[in-house]
């Protein structure tokens, strides 16, 4: 009987080599405190020791990340929305490799293709297409595109996931979660440890290809001929094999590197009005927010892919969350103090400054607090160093803050979104966007 090949080996890289490069990032983090402490010692200031670190570990954090397939290239996808908020001596040398892993990875084997389709397709798999083209045109953490033609002539993308993708995929999630401080250094404004356990939960149903087309499918219908939004439908799904029908357009990450500002405050809108309209549409908010999820379309539509992690809000944005929006609109502090601890952002047993909590809060309203908005990486640079300068009273806020599970994932998608924003340097009239979805959030005058 000829022995059963392993489906761990079509990984590019083994589990335990993944784990070695990853267990890298704190040894080597770990040198370069004792180094830091030593320059201390003979007198450099520890604010140029501290930024002299987190470049080094910014260094390391992407080359190992940009190397790795299964959930440490997924994280280092959803990572790298968050550049624009890095200082440019960091995020310039890593911009075009961050933009790599947004959009690719090296390709499986012909033969694997095949293997694939044959087993969840069947033996006779070609019999669905009038043509197939063996090499992908597009490859990420889990899987892989290709593009043919479906047996009605329809030109569809088919997405084929890695063979031991899922068993890759929470190896790797679970050493990340083990390094939450070490992210927390490179991006210390966000809340890395609630974001990594809400990312896992969400990327592990990235393997369930029917559980996503489920979510494409209620998706599609909510924007069937949409004049802003494109998605594509669902041609056929089985467990490691989804077809869709073929978006053709521009990536983001191309427009984000030289596009017109035309088509950059294009997106940007079209963008914005996606996030705003999907819960309330569909009863989903797309949780994947990175330039490679995303096409300008030659009739000026945002193609959005990849429906594999998604937060179902059947209800639509939680009325909380609206609620607490309008509050910091209206400047109204201790309105807004009193709902986060109704909520459950402010513990019973902590006790805050109603007014820094608001000052917390002004980067999520102020593109919505004037008639028109430029995003740019200097603005979220400004505001990630606000909120990472232990000496700023508004930064001990975010320790004392608390983030309900239901809410974090918004919150991510929201973080996200704003750095595809940023990285756009998208100009528009968002507040007008927001309130013609959410009118009961308008600020007194407005």
């Amino acid at each position: 009987m000829a022995k059963k090949e392993s489906n761990q080996t079509q990984i590019p890289s083994s589990t335990a080599a993944r784990s070695a490069k990853m267990v890298s990032i704190p040894v080597g983090l770990a040198g370069r405190g004792m180094l830091g402490l030593g320059k201390q010692l003979v007198g450099q200031s520890s604010s140029v020791v501290i930024t002299d670190i987190q470049e080094k570990t910014a260094e390391q954090l992407f080359k190992v990340l940009g190397e790795l397939k299964g959930g440490a290239m997924k994280f280092g996808q959803a990572l790298s929305v968050f550049e624009a908020a890095l200082p440019e001596n960091i995020a310039k040398p890593y911009r075009e490799t961050l933009t790599k892993l947004q959009e690719s990875a090296p390709p499986l084997p012909t033969r694997v293709v095949h293997k694939v389709l044959a087993k969840e397709l069947g033996e006779n798999w070609r019999d669905n297409f009038t043509s197939f083209d063996d090499k992908a045109t597009a490859s990420a953490s889990i899987g892989q595109v290709h593009k043919g033609v479906w047996k009605d002539g329809r030109a569809v993308a088919v997405k084929i996931q890695y063979p031991g993708a899922a068993e890759a995929l929470i190896s790797d999630l679970n050493q990340i979660q083990r390094f939450a401080k070490i992210f927390q250094l490179v991006l210390p404004g966000l809340e890395m440890k609630p974001l990594l356990e809400e990312l896992r939960a969400r990327i592990i149903e990235e393997v369930d290809y029917k559980y996503e087309a489920e979510a494409q499918e209620a998706c599609w219908r909510a924007y069937e001929n949409d004049p802003d939004v494109a998605i594509p439908k669902v041609v056929m799904a089985a467990d490691k094999v989804l077809v869709s029908e073929w978006l053709e357009g521009i990536p983001l990450s191309k427009i984000i590197a030289s596009g017109t500002q035309e088509e950059r405050d294009n997106a940007g809108m079209r963008l914005a009005r996606f996030h705003f309209t999907c819960p309330e549409r569909a009863g989903l908010l797309h949780a994947d927010p990175h330039p490679g999820n995303f096409r300008l379309l030659a009739d000026g539509r945002i193609g959005v892919l990849d429906f594999g992690a998604c937060n179902r809000l059947p209800n639509g944005f939680p009325e909380p969350f609206k609620n607490l929006l309008k509050h910091a609109l209206d400047d109204d502090a201790q309105a807004l103090y009193d709902g986060f601890k109704k909520d459950g952002f402010i513990l019973e047993d902590v006790d805050v400054d109603p007014n820094l909590v608001l000052d917390f809060l002004v980067p999520l309203v102020e593109p919505l607090r004037t008639e028109t908005f430029k995003y740019s990486r200097e603005w979220l640079r400004d505001q990630s160093a606000r909120f990472g300068d232990p000496r700023n009273p508004t930064a001990k806020i975010g320790f004392q803050l608390n983030l309900p599970a239901e809410y974090v994932l918004i919150h991510r998608v929201t973080l996200g979104t704003t750095g595809i924003f940023c990285q756009l340097e998208a100009e528009g009239k968002f507040r007008d966007e927001a309130l013609s979805w959410f009118p009961e959030i308008a600020p007194a005058g407005v």
